[in-house]
């Protein structure tokens, strides 16, 4: 599937998608929580399906509701499992320490990109504690997971940390997760805290170290907020946003700190957002908080006077695309400048740029991206397997229409 992308002035208010990230770690909690749970999310994408196939393997009953999932609990894993997490990183991630809690035996697979996301740290800390982990992939484990310590990288990946914690809730006795420094995305690891505490999971922090103690965690009604990652791309358009939690655990949530820098204004009401865009400026910011607004903050910066260095972002390449050079080729193509570091991107902002057709690269970041773009092009963006959306936002293309967009599928 193709779209064509071009510039429009947003009208109306658009509704946030629900989180992802929240989405992940709400679901499978409830799939090893004490009796049903109601988990509340209005939207799903792949990445989410994902994680609901590959929990239903294991032996949880979910099923959609008008209001979102109903989550009956694992009672009884079966000995084996083929789990297919399509293309997802979170579900590989945080299901291979959570099968191995159960004592599943299971084999691993999906697609794209997903074989060859870095998982030897976390393999390495499954080892050591009762886990046999196959070389290479599709990936296979066996045995049982126990309680112990842990000592995860926090440089290469949150979601081994995520995974880990969940996992050892259902173990037999505390545990100790050490994450040795530098820690990135650490907004994510104090999502899944919160998440856990939450459902009633004691968690005792002390600077990078976590003590966890094993709980059934608890049934009940949640909620899933909005996706402060999806809805940057909408905040990038200069449209008004609603139902984004201005304390949100999201990282995300930076993108507002990071476009104020730019020059945008920003306004706030309850749960409505809009940065209004206008007289932007380069700047440079640190991405190691913030990996997945790197190409819709690269499609402003594409536009603002100046130059804008982003840093800190060298994990980028090992993505849905090598961000760094899609989000580069991105902005080239379409008449920009934008030069790929070891760990980042320089870009030279033009007035305007040209317009034209360009990849998706497999990428639902640079689907957005390019959306993104467009509002500062002479002719449309047209975005070739633009299809790749549906890993994250399968709604984003009807939202945009909500607001006036002007696009158009080939």
């Amino acid at each position: 599937m193709d779209v064509s992308f071009s510039a429009f002035s947003p009208k109306g208010i658009a509704d946030a998608p629900a989180s992802k990230s929240a989405g992940h770690r709400m679901l499978i909690l409830a799939a090893l929580s004490d009796g049903e749970s109601e988990i509340r999310m209005k939207t799903s994408n792949e990445d989410i399906d994902a994680t609901v196939r590959c929990l239903q393997q294991l032996g949880a009953t979910i099923t959609r509701t008008d209001s979102g999932w109903s989550v009956n609990p694992i009672s009884a894993p079966p000995a084996s499992a083929v789990l297919d997490c399509g293309e997802s990183g979170s579900t590989l991630r945080f299901l291979v320490p959570i099968a191995a809690a159960l004592g599943v035996n299971a084999t691993f697979t999906g697609h794209g990109r997903l074989p060859f996301r870095p998982m030897d740290p976390l393999k390495e800390a499954l080892k050591k504690n009762g886990v046999a982990v196959s070389e290479g992939f599709p990936l296979e484990i066996s045995g049982k997971l126990q309680s112990g310590n842990f000592t995860l990288p926090g440089n290469v990946s949150s979601q081994f940390f995520t995974g880990l914690m969940l996992a050892l809730t259902r173990t037999s006795e505390k545990s100790v997760v050490q994450v040795t420094p530098p820690v990135e995305s650490a907004s994510y690891m104090r999502l899944t805290l919160e998440t856990l505490r939450r459902f009633g999971v004691s968690v005792d922090e002390n600077h990078d170290v976590y003590a966890i103690t094993p709980t059934v965690p608890k049934s009940g009604v949640y909620t899933v907020e909005g996706d402060w990652s999806n809805a940057a791309a909408l905040l990038c358009l200069g449209a008004v946003v609603r139902g984004l939690h201005k304390n949100s655990a999201q990282g995300d949530c930076k993108v507002l700190s990071v476009l104020q820098a730019f020059g945008a204004e920003i306004h706030t009401e309850n749960d409505v957002v809009q940065a209004k865009l206008s007289a932007l400026h380069g700047i440079n910011f640190d991405a190691s908080d913030i990996p997945d607004l790197v190409p819709v903050l690269a499609a402003v910066a594409a536009t603002a006077k100046g130059t804008t260095h982003i840093n800190s972002a060298a994990r980028l390449r090992l993505k849905e695309s090598d961000r760094i050079e899609s989000t580069c080729a991105l902005i080239n193509t379409l008449g920009g400048f934008a030069q790929a570091t070891d760990d980042g991107i320089i870009i030279h902002g033009k007035t305007e740029l040209a317009g034209g057709t360009v990849s998706s690269f497999g990428d639902h970041r640079i689907v957005m991206a390019a959306a993104v773009l467009a509002q500062n092009c002479k002719a449309p963006v047209i975005v070739k397997d633009a299809q790749a959306i549906n890993k994250s936002y399968p709604t984003f293309f009807e939202t945009l229409k909500s607001i006036g967009g002007a696009l158009h599928v080939l």
